[in-house]
């Protein structure tokens, strides 16, 4: 059981990680917090929805259908929502990502319809064995698929200049513009890759909820904790954040009671804001007053 508990929680932290790590890449491009993230894993979850149920295509096109869908998500929401007010006050961008939230679902439901889908499992019922444990082929993808993207991200931003272009955009904005960075550009990419993450996520974890406006807050919330728990602006704390409260989240349900599931990752972030308010990766940060 504490095995099963453990991998049934790793799969869902790795979802909890992919919105997470958009969350961070945002942040730490624009200074601002996106509350639409979850919505966009949302819309992700629909489109997987539309390609595997209404287009009938295979699994991997299906995710070819997510990330071109979510690109241009990640586009329309980068010109619409934050672009014309980059250079405001952040409680402006801020409430224009909160508006976003409202927006999605609304849109979401007008489009599919206000009824939860079921999505057929790419694996059927099929159940892999180890020993007394009992592991959904899914939740292996979602490992997989996670790590892989995990992987491709490490080398993209260490090894590509676009991707030191689009870190030291994140880290001062001005001076990477005094420098000949495209900051506009790198701004876009942001955005487009946070939005593909949250797509890919959505497409991985519809099969195993059914797909509704209201999973997009059900995952945001998670993977904030994680933001939090992890150190908030921090890429290895968001990936690490999200796994522990992927697997505290199910040790606890199955432990304690499964009742309060969702409430289990609000203790965990208030506990390690009261023992290490920066996080687990985050760093101390003094100001003068």
């Amino acid at each position: 059981m504490f095995i099963q508990m453990i991998i049934n929680g790793l799969a869902m932290g790795a979802i909890y990680a992919l919105i997470a790590l958009g969350f961070v890449m945002i942040y730490n491009s624009t200074g601002a917090v996106n509350f639409a993230q979850g919505d966009f894993a949302m819309i992700g979850a629909y489109l997987y929805f539309t390609a595997v149920v209404l287009l009938h295509l295979p699994v991997w096109m299906a995710f070819i259908f997510v990330i071109v869908g979510a690109a241009i998500l990640g586009i329309i929401f980068n010109r619409t929502v934050f672009y014309p007010v980059r250079d405001k006050h952040w409680m402006i961008p801020l409430i224009g990502t909160i508006g976003a939230s409202i927006f999605l679902p609304n849109f979401a439901m007008n489009i599919w319809g206000p009824e939860p889908l079921p999505t057929p499992k790419p694996f059927g019922e099929l159940l892999l064995r180890l020993g007394e444990v009992r592991i959904s082929p899914q939740f292996v993808l979602i490992l997989v698929v996670t790590i892989l993207m995990i992987l491709v991200m490490h080398l993209f931003f260490s090894r590509t200049r676009f991707g030191k272009m689009m870190q030291a955009t994140a880290q001062d904005r001005v001076m990477a513009r005094l420098t000949g960075i495209p900051v506009k550009k790198t701004m876009a990419a942001t955005f487009i890759y946070s939005s593909i993450l949250a797509g890919i996520g959505g497409a991985l974890v519809a099969p195993v909820f059914y797909v509704s406006q209201g999973m997009g807050l059900f995952v945001v919330v998670k993977a904030f904790c994680a933001t939090i728990v992890g150190g908030f602006g921090s890429v290895p704390g968001s990936i690490v954040g999200g796994f522990f409260v992927g697997v505290v989240e199910q040790l606890c349900a199955g432990y304690i009671s499964d009742k309060y599931k969702d409430v289990y990752a609000f203790l965990l972030m208030v506990l390690v804001l009261f023992i290490r308010p920066q996080g687990i990766f985050g760093e101390k940060i003094s100001e003068k007053v």
